[in-house]
């Protein structure tokens, strides 16, 4: 018994050893244990509210999912800045704490963590503003693909690879971003062909409309339009304007046009000229003799 207690004594000695002192309070392995698990605590605490309470009754409602996603993220932060607020009072620092919370994220930025900071003051920003929502068609850069979680340092994008992308929250605020789904969802799509010269214009005409009109995800209002573009050098240049309702499907609307209009220009005779380059010959110059040829 005696070396049980003596194993706990030490146990004890250990955990309330003093490891630094803050707002002179001093902490303790202990102190700091129990830091960590009361802020555990909170942050299991802010994820079981958001995805079970919380995704239950906004399922129940008619809001938008980026919406539902922006009030469930800001109920975590929230309830995770509590739990930091409560954390310090355990370790009896008052309310002043936040201050020591904003001085060592100060001390974080002097030591290189200004990319980390602008990363999460871009997420806040994208999560008030919705310039992005989650479930939002985007384009950034090159990558085209459905916006799937907005985090606190990064939004994942998950590609129409199905290939998951990881983007640093700053790039949406300090880049150029294309959202295909913000505000109105309907997109505009420009098909651009060329036929021959020698075709019937009035034809043509008709064809691209007919391809627009049998098409069931081509919208009839706004009306789809065909236009003349301009004269090429061995085409006349038409483009089929058209709209559809959902922008995540422009690559298959258009892949589905463009098959059509082989198919039906073939059928009327409407040909897609090759591009074509005239090459003109001419013989070359007689060079003048020299005194050696002409003796």
């Amino acid at each position: 018994m005696d070396s049980v207690s003596q194993v706990l004594t030490k146990i004890q000695d250990v955990m309330t050893t003093r490891l630094f002192t803050i707002n002179e309070t001093p902490i303790s392995i202990a102190s700091v244990f129990v830091f960590v698990l009361v802020l555990s605590a909170f942050v299991i605490f802010a994820k079981f509210l958001s995805k079970s309470v919380l995704h239950r009754i906004f399922v129940r409602t008619k809001m938008e999912i980026g919406t539902q996603y922006t009030l469930r993220r800001m109920t975590e932060y929230l309830i995770m800045v509590i739990g930091a607020i409560v954390a310090f009072q355990v370790l009896g620092i008052d309310l002043s704490g936040l201050a020591v919370i904003f001085g060592l994220l100060s001390v974080g930025i002097g030591f290189g963590l200004q990319n980390i900071t602008s990363n999460f003051i871009s997420g806040l920003i994208l999560l008030f503003e919705q310039p992005i929502k989650v479930g939002d068609r985007v384009t950034v850069g090159d990558t085209e693909g459905d916006v799937m979680e907005i985090n606190m340092r990064s939004t994942t994008v998950r590609s129409l690879n199905n290939i998951s992308i990881i983007i640093p929250n700053s790039e949406f605020i300090a880049s150029q971003v294309i959202n295909w789904s913000h505000s109105d969802k309907k997109v505009r799509l420009d098909i651009d062909v060329g036929v021959s010269y020698n075709s019937n214009l009035d034809h043509v005409l008709q064809a691209l409309k007919q391809v627009a009109n049998e098409n069931p995800e081509v919208l009839a209002i706004p009306e789809p339009e065909v236009h003349l573009r301009e004269f090429g050098d061995s085409s006349w240049n038409m483009r089929l304007r058209i709209w559809i309702e959902n922008p995540k499907r422009h690559p298959y609307v258009r892949s589905a046009i463009n098959c059509a209009i082989v198919r039906i220009f073939r059928k009327k005779n409407i040909e897609i000229p090759f591009p074509q380059r005239d090459l003109h010959m001419r013989s070359p110059l007689p060079l003048p003799l020299s005194k050696e040829q002409v003796s």
